[in-house]
């Protein structure tokens, strides 16, 4: 139920001496780098409880979501892109990446924290229907022609829906989310295997991993990713 804090992930932002352990995400849902556990993103990035009781009495009052979704586990790992409501207050924040690849939020508008947006690792046919598996652990059943790296902007809720979809094309809108430009936002100039050129938001060409790019928009981003 703990790590070590020094090995826990770089991308988290957490005080490398303290406490020996910090604690670890429930399994699912997002990948370690990608994601943090409610509990230090409540206590240790926002500030809002000093000790795990105390996250875990506002937890327990039920008036946190994840996605539109209320979560009580303390240790329930938050993710990229992911929404994370106090509806008591009603703040709304946006999980994101920064420049230094640590794991940061951004506040949004309520209106905005009904929408998100996911990546397809994945697809596969299940009795005549197309699952599509997303970058967050969730599976969802979807009409149309959805390619493996391409995204999807949900509408949240208990049960998500697809709204409009993004393809790793050129003139899209890319996040990046590895690599040495990781948290930046550029536009697809080109794509050569599993490569991409794109034009940086200072109108210069870098190149990075197709797998690294997460397409946010066909002309501007969907959503809000940076302050």
């Amino acid at each position: 139920m703990h790590i070590k804090r020094h090995f826990a992930p770089r991308s988290w932002k957490i005080e490398r001496k303290g406490t020996k352990y910090v604690a670890k995400p429930s399994p699912g849902t997002h990948e370690l780098s990608m994601s943090m556990p409610l509990i230090i993103i409540i206590r240790d990035i926002l500030g809002y409880a000093n000790t795990k009781k105390e996250v875990k009495y506002i937890l327990e009052k039920r008036n946190v979501t994840i996605d539109g979704i209320k979560r009580n586990d303390s240790r329930f790992p938050v993710g990229l892109f992911d929404v994370l409501s106090f509806n008591d207050t009603n703040e709304h924040f946006r999980i994101i990446l920064d420049e230094k690849g640590k794991v940061s939020l951004i506040k949004i508008g309520e209106e905005e924290s009904s929408i998100k947006l996911c990546k397809i690792t994945g697809k596969k046919i299940v009795k005549g229907k197309t699952q599509l598996n997303l970058n967050d652990g969730r599976n969802i059943f979807a009409d149309g022609n959805f390619k493996t790296s391409d995204s999807v902007l949900l509408k949240l809720g208990q049960k998500a829906t697809i709204k409009e979809s993004i393809g790793i094309d050129k003139g899209a809108v890319i996040y990046l989310t590895g690599g040495k430009h990781i948290g930046e936002i550029g536009i697809i100039q080109g794509i050569n295997e599993n490569r991409i050129l794109y034009k940086t938001q200072n109108n210069e060409i870098a190149e990075t991993l197709k797998k690294y790019a997460f397409a946010v928009g066909k002309t501007k981003p969907l959503i809000t990713i940076a302050e």
